[in-house]
């Protein structure tokens, strides 16, 4: 259960003053829909308040404070014309500006001969000096009601900044003291503050030092988030160690069928990363490895050699896969090599109904049908093993580490092998996978070819499509990707819908659109006709990102690719050059073209690597993008940025493995402390593992 003392932190944000219904959604969209969110939705800036110069001495171009008195309303002939006020001190005029405002209004607030103190940016017209709209008028005798030093938050329109101000008081006002969680020595050396007076300052800056990630207070509460991420990764793998796990050996003659059959030899890396791999599963302990290879790279022979494995000692193995065409393909390319093998595999999809569904769950009871492979519908209650020893888990992203348990649990003591196409930095692998032992496939299998990349500027779209009409003439299937699904008001990108219409000039019906705003079976049933050769050239968004395979597909079109990250631009590319003929990846790019933007194109030209790309990708776009795109599933940190607290985090990760060594069950002083810690970061699932204490 969530300690008592955070329950303020987990009220709805529309708890605290003037967030109603309507602006508590702005808010929910902005950071988060509870307390605790808004509390770490930290300043992004600061506006000076404090120079309070007498009005002849107010420079051009400057925020400042003045205390003056009201001289006379010079109220408009008409609308468009602006409303002024005359405002004096002993040293000169200031005018004060506004556009669109009741007059009326204006004079009550600042009735002729009243002493008001004014702030705002003072610019200067004919010499006279102005402030436009200033940001606060207040009678002198409450001016301390203006903000000296007032921090200014990431925003969303229609959200006034002073009422979010305004919120942020109220929520710090509520903000518990909480038992020290920090090693005391640690935080001395560093010489960070508590984490309630850090947490206080965060929101109330002095001035721009106080907002770099580098300040002690940014970087304790980096730690915080990071210490209870890391954690969280060993708590959970400590639980996973200390379920019994059981031998698994198989005697290798199903893996050495299939290994004759196929058409090349394994890689030099799956081949050390089957070691590690049997040798896991010949342990008294549960397997729980990750299997990290890029596109191409051969992991479904490796799993399917796992999975065989399991078999030849007389149990069962599951490969489940985060969408239904991905699951189909898998079946598909692994029918040959089981029939080699002589053993049976069915696929079973939330789509299969009735007579068929109930035949498959019946051989799967019975034991009957060694290997399955499914999307999520393998987790629902009517699906029963016999004997399941190991599930294998495709893209982990898409899944949740509740949904690896749960498969895990339709077995005795099974073990999971998780693989992702998604090549991750080494230091973000520690933050998603630190709970898993790590196999990496680094070479690709032999007859995969190197896909041809070239970088052209939109402005030759013509050109482009001239290009691909010859290549489609010679038998070629493209892809052609757009960032964006519908035209949006507020930018320029090329919509796949327009981009769509646009083609069909060219190709006529023989172009299909797949968007994520499609129901599945009608984006499937375009994937389909394109795998099958009625359509020459699919325009897509990035749903294709994963796991489509069309060996005959070798061109490869990004529109706006300056827009992607590398990693996505990496995936997209993967998607051609599984075939006999060379492939070309075209990235088309806006010429107004940023450094960082420039040099994320170049490394794409340079390398195919995914490692060395996603390590680029992290330099150059820092941890928070790569982390935040919601597609990679990796956890999002508010106040880490991994970019710059990379030595955190492995402080974090050595701390973590100390604490749960000396105290497993956080039952001592410090470790109370540090449940409270991964609730206040939402790590309940690993909180809850604990034994009571």
């Amino acid at each position: 259960m969530r300690p008592v003392v955070l329950f303020p932190l987990f009220r709805p944000v529309t708890a605290l003053p003037g967030l109603g219904p309507r602006l508590g959604k702005l808010v929910e969209k902005l950071a988060g829909p509870q307390v605790v969110d808004l509390l770490w939705h930290l300043p992004s800036g600061v506006i000076d308040r404090r120079y309070a110069p007498k009005i002849a001495e107010a420079p051009n171009g400057r925020i400042a404070t003045m205390t003056v008195r009201v001289d006379s309303h010079a109220v408009p002939l008409n609308s468009r014309h602006p409303y002024k006020i005359r405002c004096t001190d002993e040293t000169g005029v200031l005018e004060l500006i506004y556009f669109h405002v009741k007059g009326d209004w204006l004079e009550r607030q600042m009735p002729v001969g009243k002493t008001m103190v004014v702030s705002g940016k003072v610019e200067r017209f004919h010499d006279t000096p102005q402030i436009t709209h200033p940001d606060a008028v207040v009678p002198l005798e409450s001016k301390d009601e203006i903000e000296a030093v007032e921090p200014v938050y990431p925003m969303t329109a229609g959200l006034p900044a002073k009422t979010l101000r305004k919120a942020v008081r109220a929520m710090l006002n509520d903000v518990p003291e909480l038992p020290e969680w920090q090693d005391a020595a640690w935080r001395s050396r560093n010489g960070w503050p508590t984490w309630h007076e850090s947490v206080r300052r965060a929101h109330t800056p002095e001035d721009e030092a106080d907002l770099a990630p580098t300040n002690p207070i940014r970087r304790r509460l980096a730690y915080d988030e990071l210490l209870a991420n890391q954690l969280a990764l060993t708590l959970v793998r400590m639980q996973q160690r200390r379920l019994s796990g059981r031998v698994i050996q198989g005697d290798g003659r199903l893996r050495a069928k299939v290994a004759g059959a196929l058409p090349f030899a394994l890689t030099g890396s799956q081949a050390a990363s089957l070691e590690e791999i049997y040798e896991d599963m010949a342990a008294e302990r549960r397997m729980l490895r990750l299997l990290q290879g890029d596109v191409g790279s051969g992991k479904t022979v490796v799993a399917l050699m796992a999975m065989l494995n399991a078999v030849e000692a007389g149990h069962q193995a599951a490969l489940m896969a985060p969408t239904e065409i991905l699951a189909r393909q898998h079946a598909e390319s692994l029918a040959p090599l089981c029939k080699a093998a002589g053993v049976d595999l069915a696929l079973l999809t939330g789509r299969d109904k009735g007579k068929a569904r109930q035949a498959v769950l019946d051989r799967l009871a019975s034991g009957e049908l060694p290997l399955l492979v499914g999307t999520h519908a393998l987790f629902q209650e009517d699906v029963a093993f016999k004997d399941l020893a190991l599930a294998v888990i495709d893209e982990q992203h898409r899944f949740g580490v509740h949904q690896r348990l749960q498969l895990s649990a339709k077995g005795r003591a099974v073990d999971v092998l998780v693989m992702t196409a998604t090549p991750i930095p080494r230091t973000l692998t520690l933050t998603a996978y630190g709970d898993m032992d790590v196999s990496r496939l680094t070479e690709k299998p032999a007859g995969r070819k190197p896909i041809q990349t070239v970088t052209i500027a939109l402005d030759r779209l013509e050109e482009v499509v001239h290009g691909i009409h010859r290549k489609v003439q010679e038998g070629a299937r493209v892809y052609w990707v757009c960032p964006l699904v519908d035209e949006s008001e507020q930018t320029d990108l090329a919509a796949a819908t327009e981009r769509h219409a646009f083609l069909r000039a060219t190709f006529g019906d023989r172009v299909g659109l797949v968007h994520g705003k499609m129901r599945g079976p009608d984006k499937d049933a375009v994937m389909a006709a394109f795998q099958a050769g009625n359509l020459d050239v699919l325009v897509a968004t990035t749903v294709i990102e994963v796991g489509v395979n069309v060996p005959e597909a070798t061109v490869m079109v990004i529109e706006h690719a300056e827009r992607f990250g590398l990693a996505q631009l990496h995936q997209l590319r993967g998607r051609v050059g599984r075939g006999e003929k060379p492939s070309t990846c075209l990235l088309m790019f806006d010429p107004q073209l940023t450094e960082t933007a420039r040099a994320r194109l170049k490394t794409m030209r340079d390398t195919e690597d995914g490692f060395v790309i996603a390590e680029e990708d992290l330099r150059l776009r820092g941890a928070g993008e790569v982390l935040g795109t919601r597609q990679s599933g990796l956890p999002e940190f508010r106040m880490a940025d991994l970019a710059v607290h990379g030595d955190l985090l492995a402080a974090a990760r050595d701390d973590a493995k100390l604490i749960v060594d000396r105290d497993p069950d956080l039952a001592g002083e410090r470790g109370q402390a540090l449940r409270t810690l991964l609730y206040l970061f939402e790590r309940d699932a690993a909180a809850k593992t604990l034994r009571s204490g």
